[in-house]
């Protein structure tokens, strides 16, 4: 009996001593919890006053810069805004930047670049607005463009599409005249009879009239002959490479379908390049191509005064 009292009495003691530990460390009603969670709340607390107080502080910073920006100086230079491009609002499956600059691209393959003496300059928030998007993918695109060599930048003035000198531009026919007649010479060997039938039918509308009764038609379908025989070739690096020199070959072409009796001079020459690739002659069609080509960079530097 003595034994199993001492043993009782020693439970009782351990039970008694655990319970008090216990209630020291949880405050016995939960004053310990209380406690912690008043801290977090304060942490908490004090991280969304540090916040508020960055953001007043950027506030700050970006209506400081705002009232430090330079004024826009008017550009004294004879050139002429560009605003009458045809663009659409592009969509936002395809990045905005590279969608701008595709069509941004295109438009400056369709502008009159030397139609006249007058630099043609690109307003960014026109385009922006026509576009239907922010200033921020026109301005990427047009830095692309830039790079490229279709555009440049005049410091506090803005930006121009890029005009070429006499010798730049024979140079690039002289390009052309290369890629085209490689462009040929495979149109022969791999184009379809159907493809290259409807090559023919480009002029049909001419076969009646002189190309000269009506030149803006001819002067199009014309540029649409050249792309014609790149797209028979069915080489997509041939295209791309000449895609990079396009504009303004283009441009001086319609440039200098209205001078002399060009007009006349093209369509017949055209036919007997379209003959020479109807009959898969190899030799030929590439020949005709390249003088075709060539005659105009002679042209261009014996007669194209307006480029310097």
């Amino acid at each position: 009996d003595y034994n199993k009292d001492k043993s009782d009495l020693i439970g009782n003691m351990k039970v008694e001593k655990f319970g008090k530990r216990n209630t020291a460390q949880t405050g016995g009603d939960g004053s310990t919890v209380d406690s912690t969670a008043r801290g977090v709340a304060g942490t908490v607390g004090a991280v969304g006053s540090t916040l508020a107080a960055t953001a007043a502080s950027a506030a700050a910073v970006t209506s400081a810069a705002a009232s430090n920006a330079p004024a826009v100086t008017p550009d004294p230079s004879p050139s002429t805004t560009h605003s009458a491009f045809k663009l659409k609002p592009i969509s936002s499956v395809v990045s905005l930047r590279d969608q701008a600059y595709v069509m941004l691209k295109q438009a400056i393959a369709d502008a009159d670049i030397y139609g006249s003496r007058e630099l043609i300059r690109l307003d960014e928030r026109l385009l922006s607005e026509q576009l239907g998007v922010s200033r921020t993918p026109v301005r990427e695109a047009m830095t692309l463009l830039e790079q490229e060599g279709f555009l440049r930048t005049v410091p506090r003035r803005g930006i121009y599409i890029q005009r070429k000198s006499r010798r730049e531009v024979v140079q690039m026919i002289q390009m052309w005249a290369a890629l085209e007649s490689m462009a040929a010479r495979l149109a022969t060997l791999h184009a379809t009879h159907e493809h290259i039938s409807a090559i023919r039918h480009l002029f049909d509308s001419f076969l009646d009239s002189a190309p000269s009764e009506h030149l803006d038609e001819y002067s199009e379908t014309n540029i649409a002959f050249h792309q014609t025989i790149f797209d028979l070739a069915n080489s997509p690096v041939l295209s791309d490479t000449m895609n990079n020199i396009f504009a303004h070959v283009r441009s001086i072409r319609k440039a200098t379908m209205i001078q002399s009796d060009r007009a006349e001079k093209s369509i017949v020459e055209h036919m007997r390049i379209i003959e020479a690739i109807e009959t898969r002659d190899t030799e030929l069609a590439e020949q005709l191509v390249r003088n075709h080509s060539l005659d105009l960079a002679e042209y261009v530097e014996n007669h194209c005064d307006f480029l310097d």
